[in-house]
């Protein structure tokens, strides 16, 4: 399945979306994600870029192809920070003139042609609205021209019509005056000038704001590298990235930012890995230690060897990853979709109904009466609030906690997130470092077995050599152990893993197992007293001791008999305890899910304050505990790293990888953290209840906006004022309505958590 990302600067409310939607949704095989704030299209499907771009040709929307999303980014922003300067210029040009002619009336100016001279003057003042329509609202003309074309509507549609509306009868009194009553011989060449002049201002207004909504994104397309100091046969040279191949030698001076993912070939540094993890604290980096680009370099030099290409590394797939998030969509915002789908052609009948009714039925003067309500109805529904309620909210949200090391996958997770009220947490690699240690061997000796140094040595060097081929934490600890003590590894002829009990092997013709109880129960293995689950024998006292100092018990048997037990502990990370505390002021119930044994889940559990630990669990298992809790009313987060926490994940409401598990706990999670502190996760849910509310905030002021702006165009309070709303205060308010909700939106940047 192709992906192909477009630009269009002519996408600028939520009408503007839902066209096109529509018109991908009527190809085959084919789905199309849209950035409102970003002004960025994603077509998902079997579909080629000539087709896509016709497609938006079709739809009334020009597109532009992104090819380098670093390069369109810094292009967006020179385009921004023109158009910017041109809708300040438009909007200063017009309120120059606007203002003026508005003050005119209501100091007392004459605003009536019933004179010649009159009638001169405000021809005159006409031709200069004339050419202030065309030069400061060529624009809206040109977005409506596009979307006539595409036998559509949008908001342009309503801008052109309410200030056309405007100046068209504004003309004609001045024109041909004797064809009005005198009463209605008002002209309204200020109203069409002052609102596209704030309508443009509101627009200024908003691209800056935006500018800050997208500001994640910005800074993560920041941290790519554009060159790099490769080695080569004749010495070091700086070349462009995109001319680096896989496996090319870089230097990495101090200061220097990482170009390409890649593995220390030599040296040694520390290095700021702040922007993509989160974690303020620099990481040492040795020969074989993996680099992240946009990681920067300390005092230390380094060579390192590229393992991934410009598209494939750590830093792309993560703004890929936040890029998507931010063009989803919450359920909470489709409502507004369907709404703006069929809010233009709604308006524009509306405005001529209300118009005709004070025509025909309404005081006098009924026809600018009827001009005004017309023009305020269309002017005041503009949907542009409406569209941005939820997008840009999202666009904040996933842009922050890509801030705190957290990658979203999409809103739709960040929607359920403010509903939890259940956090489930593995334990290895999650509460814990996950970077185990072991602390205590036990060997297994009596009259009839004992075991030298040399088969100590020789029975370590099997387990560790059978544990190198394990994915499992506590494997590492076992294999760091043996290489430290300098003990050769020899060839490992057989190897299976029992997933949640642990791994079975040959080495040089002898039969090991090694893993938990359960293992050993299930092929019978027999310790000195009896089988290994029969809570006797030295063995099962000292696996019982280490489980009281929070340590895991490792069973190893060889040829059906118990050998040895290895005890391995892994250290609580620093912050587990305030997270947890964190987590549960927040109301939300705690639990500790492992497939670690119950004494050394207590161990951990108390030393943290977690209250409820199930333990002893195998993957399906922790699966069936997450759809029980389901099943009691709760919405559930899973915390977890490895692969056996994958079904977990998958299950819950919201599942939450941490980012230095596997690849399948990650693929299988609707957010990974990048960081290591367990805090992020109580930031995490407190963001996300924050996102919901300034969502509904938004939405509620632009559904009440638009709710009340257009009874109250439309002219329901006359009978009790006198007084119909001026299409320059509905202007205003159109504008004012975008901006609140874009900073609004903003507001999520600094929101304490």
């Amino acid at each position: 399945m192709s992906q192909i990302k477009l630009y269009v600067a002519t996408m600028n409310c939520a009408g503007c979306v839902a066209k096109i939607e529509k018109a991908f949704a009527a190809e085959p095989n084919v789905s199309a994600r849209i950035n409102l704030a970003d002004k960025q299209v994603t077509v998902d499907g079997k579909m080629s870029t000539d087709k896509a771009l016709a497609v938006m040709d079709k739809a009334g929307y020009p597109a532009q192809l992104i090819v380098d999303a670093k390069a369109a980014a810094e292009e967006k922003r020179i385009e921004d920070a023109t158009e910017y300067r041109l809708r300040m210029r438009q909007a200063i040009v017009a309120l120059a003139v606007g203002i003026p002619m508005m003050l005119w009336g209501l100091l007392g100016g004459e605003m009536m042609i019933n004179s010649p001279s009159m009638q001169l003057g405000w021809g005159i003042m006409g031709l200069v609205t004339l050419a202030l329509l065309v030069g400061t609202g060529r624009h809206f003309y040109q977005g409506m021209w596009r979307a006539l074309k595409a036998k559509t509507t949008n908001m342009d549609t309503l801008i052109v019509l309410g200030t056309s509306t405007a100046w068209l009868y504004s003309m004609l009194v001045v024109l041909i005056p004797n064809a009005f009553p005198m009463d209605t011989r008002h002209v309204y060449f200020e109203a069409s000038v002052m609102i596209l002049g704030l309508i443009n201002l509101g627009h200024a207004l908003e691209l800056k704001a935006r500018g800050k909504t997208s500001e994640a994104v910005q800074r993560l397309l920041g941290l790519q590298s554009s060159t790099a100091i490769r080695i080569g046969e004749n010495g070091d040279e700086e070349v462009e990235i995109n001319q680096l191949k896989l496996g090319d030698k870089l230097r990495l001076r101090p200061g220097d930012r990482v170009a390409l993912d890649g593995v220390v070939e030599s040296g040694q540094s520390l290095l700021d890995e702040a922007m993509l993890t989160g974690e303020p604290i620099p990481v040492p980096k040795h020969v074989g230690d993996n680099l992240s680009a946009g990681t920067v370099n300390g005092n230390g030099s380094l060579v390192y060897r590229v393992t991934a290409g410009q598209q494939d590394t750590r830093l792309a797939k993560i703004i890929a990853l936040v890029q998507e998030a931010q063009t989803s969509k919450m359920p909470i915002g489709r409502l507004a979709d369907k709404i703006s789908a069929v809010f233009v052609p709604t308006v524009v009948v509306v405005a001529l109904l209300a118009a005709a009714v004070w025509y025909f039925v309404g005081p006098e003067p009924a026809l600018s009466h009827a001009l005004v309500v017309l023009t305020s109805v269309l002017i005041i529904a503009c949907p542009c609030a409406l569209g941005l309620a939820t997008p840009m909210s999202i666009m904040v949200s996933v842009g922050r906690a890509a801030q705190m090391g957290v990658l979203v996958k999409n809103g739709e997770a960040l929607q359920t997130a403010s509903k939890v009220d259940c956090v489930v947490l593995d334990k290895t690699g999650t509460v814990t470092q996950g970077k185990p240690e072991v602390t205590d061997i036990h060997w297994v000796e009596d009259n009839e077995q004992r075991l030298t140094d040399e088969d100590k040595r020789a029975l370590l060097g099997a387990i560790a050599s059978l544990e190198q081929h394990s994915e499992h934490p506590l494997a590492s600890a076992i294999v760091s152990y043996v290489k430290q003590a300098s003990i050769p590894l020899p060839a490992t002829d057989i190897f299976s893993n029992h997933q949640g009990k642990g791994i079975e092997g040959r080495v040089d013709g002898a039969d090991f197992l090694v893993g938990n109880q359960a293992l050993m129960a299930a092929f019978d293995v027999q310790s000195e007293k009896g089988v290994t689950g029969s809570h006797s024998g030295v063995a099962i006292e000292a696996a019982a001791q280490f489980a009281k100092q929070g340590k895991t018990a490792i069973y190893v048997a060889k040829a059906g008999k118990l050998v040895a037990t290895i005890a391995i502990a892994d250290p609580i990370k620093a912050d587990a305890k305030e997270a947890i505390s964190a987590i549960r002021s927040q109301g939300i119930r705690v639990v500790l899910l492992t497939g670690d044994n119950p004494q050394t889940a207590q161990a951990v559990a108390a030393q943290v304050g977690i209250e409820e630990v199930i333990a002893g669990v195998l993957p399906e298992q922790k699966q069936q505990h997450i759809k029980a809790l389901q099943q009691q009313g709760h919405v559930v987060a899973m915390v977890g790293d490895g692969i056996n926490d994958a079904p977990a994940l998958m299950s819950a409401d919201v599942g939450i990888a941490m980012g230095s598990g596997t690849e399948v706990a990650i693929e299988s999670a609707d957010m990974t953290l990048l960081s290591h502190q367990l805090i992020v996760i109580a930031n995490l849910l407190a963001l996300s209840r924050a996102t919901i509310t300034n969502i509904k905030q938004n939405l509620f002021g632009a559904f009440i906006y638009n709710s009340l702006g257009i009874p109250v165009a439309a002219g329901v309070l006359y009978p009790l004022t006198g007084m119909l709303l001026s299409p320059v205060i509905a202007g205003a308010a159109m504008a004012l309505s975008s901006l609140t909700v874009v900073t609004n939106a903003n507001r999520l940047r600094q929101q304490k958590l």
